[in-house]
């Protein structure tokens, strides 16, 4: 119930009411340049009032980004993918297949144009999704993302499963979260994920939850939903090229 009750009070609802948000899902994988170009658009239609707020889930091909906040010293093997620099919060991390990537394009304005409360609701909802799951996710004050217990490593061992990273141009959002869900781990050590040397990552596969992607989008979905209001399934977005 903790983690309902959590979840309850990060609630980032649209205080005047609006359209549900559209919630699309694209097969495949989805090029990381196309997509940042796509959300910025889509971010200034929303900020404009021209597109409704969406939600769109992605697989990436493996590759790394560089936050904002992203050390130089950070990036183990720069051969080993693809690096691209981008503008939202936060270090380097790693996008691949087995990871669900959700690109969050919300009005802020029509919730609270709060960025740490928007942020606690984002780590609310992947804590709720982790719950679904019986898997503990929990905050740390220090770092940004969700974080699980590992005793079977150490008394104070702990993975990270999830990263949040985000813009916000005009209280429009985008960029957003990716879950762990059976991405190979190994990837992860090209880099210093997110800075944070002391601690691993982890997957809910990893974890020993057998569970296909299809199944985390429904959890996501129910999880998003109690937290930021209803959504309505649309089309994923015809990207160039596709």
């Amino acid at each position: 119930m903790s983690n309902l009750r959590d979840s309850l009070a990060d609630r980032f609802l649209s205080e005047g009411g609006s359209d549900c948000i559209e919630w699309a899902i694209a097969e495949g994988l989805t090029p990381y340049e196309e997509a940042v170009a796509f959300m910025e658009a889509r971010a200034q239609a929303v900020a404009d009032g021209r597109a409704r707020e969406l939600v769109w889930l992605v697989e990436h091909p493996p590759l790394y980004t560089a936050g904002t906040s992203a050390q130089p010293t950070d990036l183990v093997d720069p051969d080993r993918f693809p690096v691209h620099q981008t503008g939202r919060g936060g270090q380097y991390t790693y996008h691949g297949p087995g990871q669900r990537v959700a690109y969050v394009m919300l009005d802020l304005r029509r919730r609270r144009p709060d960025l740490r409360r928007y942020v606690a609701a984002l780590e609310a909802w992947l804590i709720e999704t982790l719950a679904a799951f019986n898997i503990r996710g929990e905050r740390r004050e220090d770092r940004v993302g969700v974080w699980v217990r590992r005793p079977d490593k150490g008394e104070t061992a702990e993975d990270k499963i999830a990263a949040i990273g985000i813009r916000v141009r005009r209280w429009a959002t985008f960029h957003g979260i990716s879950l762990n869900v059976e991405p190979d781990l190994s990837h992860f050590s090209g880099i210093v994920p997110c800075g944070v040397t002391r601690h691993g990552v982890t997957s809910l596969v990893d974890l020993g939850i057998p569970v296909t992607m299809p199944e985390v989008d429904a959890v996501m979905r129910k999880a998003f939903e109690e937290i930021f209001g209803p959504t309505e399934r649309v089309e994923a977005p015809l990207l160039p090229g596709h």
